[in-house]
Formats: C-alpha cells, sequence, structure tokens
C-alpha cells in the first residue's frame, strides 16, 4: 500500500510539472519576425522551453490543462537582440579608472548584472563584443545552465588588435606577426568563442589581418570589424570579415566613394551571402539631448545587481555631461549618421540593431530601444525592418536561426510583448511589459 501511494504522489507530481510547463498566449497582434502582415488574435502554445504550436483564436485550440496568459491589446513578438554590447562596462564616463578599480568585481557583479538589465528589457539575445576571455566564457555559460538570469549571451572574448591600449591587456591581445595571430585565435577557439572582435585592422599588415580571419573561418568562427575609417573598411572587405561595426569616428559627412563600389561589389556577390553592419548610432545621436536632459538617467533600472557603491561612482562620472572627452566631437558627427546609415541601406547592406551598450551614459537597460527609436522616428526606416534587424537576422548572422530569433514551431520560446501597436509607437519597448525566454517568464 505504501509503495502504491508513493507511485500516485509522483504520479500526481508529474502530472502537475506538465500543466505548469504548458503555456498559451492567447489574443495579441503577433509580429514573428520575419517581416509579413502581423497574425492579429495570436495563439501561441508553449511546452516547457519550446514553442509547441502557432495560430489564432480561430485556428488552434488552447489546451484545456495550459497556463493562460492574455496578450489582448498587445504587440507579441521575438525577444529583442542587440548585437553589440559591452557587458564588463556600465555607462561610466571614465574608462582608465574602470579598468583598473573594477576586474574583480567583472565576474561575479559587473557582467552578470548587465546581462539581467538586457534581459528585463526585452532583449534575449546580446552579442557580447570586447572582453576578458575566462571572465566572458563563465558568465555566458552560467546563464546557459540557468544558474543566473540574463540574456542568452554570445561572446569573442578579447579585442584582436595591432597594439592594445596601455592598461587593457587583459581584454586587448595585439598580433605581431601572422604566426601569432593564428596562435591567438586559436586560444580564442579553444577557448570556446563564438565570434572573434576584430578593431584598428588597418594597421595590421595584410599577411597579418588575413591570418586572423581566415584562421578565424578555419575554426568556423566568423569576424566582426570596426568599421570606423574608410581604410578599416577597405582592409575588412578585402579580408572577407563577416559584419563591420559603427559609422565612423570622424566627421566626414560621406563614406568615400570608392569604399561604397566596394561595398556595393561585395552585396553584389550572393554567394558570400549578405553583408551585415551595425551601425550603433543612437549613443552618438541622443548625445545632446541626454546632456541637455538626462532625466532618464535617474531611472533606476541600470541599478539592478549593482552595489549602491558602484552605482554611485557610475553617477559621479557623469556629473558634469557636457565636459566628458568622449562626447566632444559628437555634435558634429551626428549628422552624419543618417546620411551613413541611408548610404549602407541603398548598398544593399543588412543592417542590424547593436548599441555599444555599456559606454559612458548608455545602460543595457535602455540602449536597445533607443536604437530602435532613432532608426524608426528619427531616420525615418521602416519599423518592421528595424524589429527584423532585432530578432531575425542577428539569428543567422549566429547560425541559430533553427532556435531562436523568430516566433516558430520548435524555436525557444523567448518572446516579448508590450501593451499597444509597436509598429506604429516603436518606443513602447522602452517598458516591455512581458518577457520570456527558454519558457520561463521573467516580467
Amino acid at each position: 500500500m505504501k509503495r502504491i501511494l508513493i507511485i500516485l504522489f509522483l504520479v500526481c507530481c508529474s502530472a502537475f510539472g506538465q500543466q505548469k510547463s504548458l503555456k498559451a498566449l492567447v489574443g495579441g497582434t503577433l509580429i514573428d519576425g520575419f517581416g509579413a502582415t502581423p497574425i492579429k488574435n495570436s495563439v501561441i502554445i508553449i511546452e516547457n522551453d519550446k514553442i509547441k504550436a502557432v495560430g489564432t483564436t480561430k485556428t488552434l485550440k488552447v489546451p484545456a490543462n495550459a497556463e493562460v496568459i492574455s496578450t489582448e491589446g498587445m504587440s507579441v513578438l521575438p525577444g529583442l537582440w542587440d548585437m553589440h554590447v559591452h557587458t564588463m562596462i556600465n555607462g561610466h564616463a571614465d574608462y582608465t579608472y574602470w579598468d583598473k578599480t573594477y576586474p574583480p568585481l567583472l565576474e561575479d557583479v559587473i557582467m552578470p548584472s548587465s546581462a539581467e538589465q538586457l534581459l528585463m528589457a526585452g532583449v534575449t539575445s546580446a552579442r557580447d563584443l570586447g572582453g576578458p576571455l575566462k571572465e566572458s566564457i563563465s558568465v555566458r555559460d552560467r546563464i546557459n545552465k540557468g544558474e543566473i538570469p540574463g540574456a542568452t549571451l554570445y561572446v569573442s572574448g578579447p579585442f584582436i588588435q595591432k597594439k592594445p591600449y596601455p592598461g587593457t591587456e587583459a581584454f586587448r591581445w595585439g598580433i605581431n606577426g601572422a604566426e601569432d595571430a593564428k596562435k591567438k585565435i586559436k586560444k580564442l577557439a579553444d577557448a570556446g568563442v563564438d565570434c572573434v572582435k576584430l578593431i584598428d585592422q588597418d594597421q595590421m599588415t595584410t599577411t597579418e589581418l588575413k591570418a586572423v580571419v581566415d584562421t578565424a573561418h578555419k575554426y568556423n568562427l566568423k569576424v566582426v570589424a570596426h568599421g570606423h575609417r574608410p581604410q578599416e573598411i577597405r582592409a575588412g572587405l578585402t579580408a572577407n570579415v563577416d559584419c563591420f561595426e559603427h559609422t565612423g569616428l570622424s566627421s566626414a559627412p560621406r563614406y568615400p566613394d570608392d569604399v561604397m563600389d566596394a561595398i556595393k561589389e561585395r552585396t553584389a556577390q550572393m554567394n558570400l551571402g549578405p553583408l551585415f553592419w551595425c551601425p550603433t548610432v543612437e549613443g552618438l545621436y541622443n548625445y545632446e539631448y541626454v546632456r541637455d536632459n538626462g532625466e532618464h538617467l535617474d531611472n533606476d533600472s541600470w541599478h539592478r545587481g549593482l552595489h549602491d557603491t558602484i552605482i554611485t561612482d557610475i553617477k559621479n562620472s557623469f556629473a558634469h555631461k557636457d565636459r566628458l572627452p568622449y562626447f566632444q566631437l559628437t555634435p558634429l558627427r551626428k549628422p552624419t549618421l543618417e546620411t551613413k546609415i541611408k548610404q549602407l541601406m541603398d548598398a544593399g547592406v543588412v543592417l542590424m540593431i547593436g548599441t555599444d551598450s555599456g559606454i559612458p551614459m548608455k545602460f543595457h537597460s535602455q540602449s536597445t530601444w533607443n536604437e530602435l527609436d532613432v532608426w524608426v522616428n528619427e531616420f525615418g526606416i521602416d519599423p518592421m525592418y528595424a524589429i527584423k534587424a532585432a530578432t531575425y537576422w542577428p539569428s543567422v548572422w549566429m547560425g541559430v536561426s533553427d532556435k531562436v530569433g523568430t516566433i516558430t514551431e520548435g524555436k525557444f520560446a523567448d518572446i516579448i510583448a508590450v501593451k499597444g501597436d509597436v509598429l506604429r509607437h516603436v518606443n513602447l519597448l522602452q517598458d516591455v511589459d512581458m518577457v520570456i525566454k527558454h519558457g520561463k517568464r521573467y516580467k
């Protein structure tokens, strides 16, 4: 009798667990990430961590034992991606001071807090470009194991460049010759990074640059390269890098004609796939507004996971927002941003949402929606294009579009929702109402 009671108890527990693992999101307008017409009165069935079925209230029956979550009056879309974040920094305005002071706290405090802030902002996946190797791998893996909450991270580990800036050797690796390049890329591959972050490639020899890119590709690692200077772009295109970042450090109003010709030549080669680019414009475009207003800097969303002393330290670092050396040239650069984005779009480049999140006064809880807002409301980019650039295309670039990036049967249930029409009011994403990652509701 005792054995029978134990069996009945286990069966009941199992049934209860299955009941709780089944969720149904019912009633909202679904933007699935592919860019097609949104689906009204949608139904999404989630079982455990995966999407089991997608339909409408007319075509898909909700299981009787499912937890029903109403999305009436909401836009439902895939969890966002941010393809250019820096989890090792969090808005502090003095990099030299930060790099000396906070390395002991990166692995257990700073980087986990950044990842959780991203998640709570609706960013369920992010590409972390530039950080100390051991800490980057550790935080990524702990998130993947469910030990700590956070966006799924795809990490590059240290920047690869010709020569590290003084005091940054822990997360910037210099290259001295082709053989050194091969060894360092192999070390990254052996450690398990997800991509390679290359900068200042115009300062490398052709042989060194080729060794970096070819070795990365040998280990099935894509290479992300800076596109600040025209020669960086020329060198990167010649070496066949996989993605460019930023729109340039200078106040030059346009990309040179020969650079644009080379970009068009590359996008015409469809056998190589799309040419991807993260323009990362919002930090620059919004600087003057932040300098002169900045009330949102008091929003405590960026405090999550940080000690009071760190929060105070970050606040004090930008007490004089107008004096920060980082942004002194920005007013001259601002008019160039829209022009360069339009040049890239006209040339057939596939843009992705990336923000440089973590730079001075730019927080992981705010950057991604601000980038989308600038694209749509300032530059007039189609909202569906922008959302696809923050969902579908990043998953394609990372090679995980069979697992995430769209709301599709069989993929992980990474889903967010906001009250209202996000295609009409993209800035609704500044306060995401619901966040589900791998079937677990975090908000």
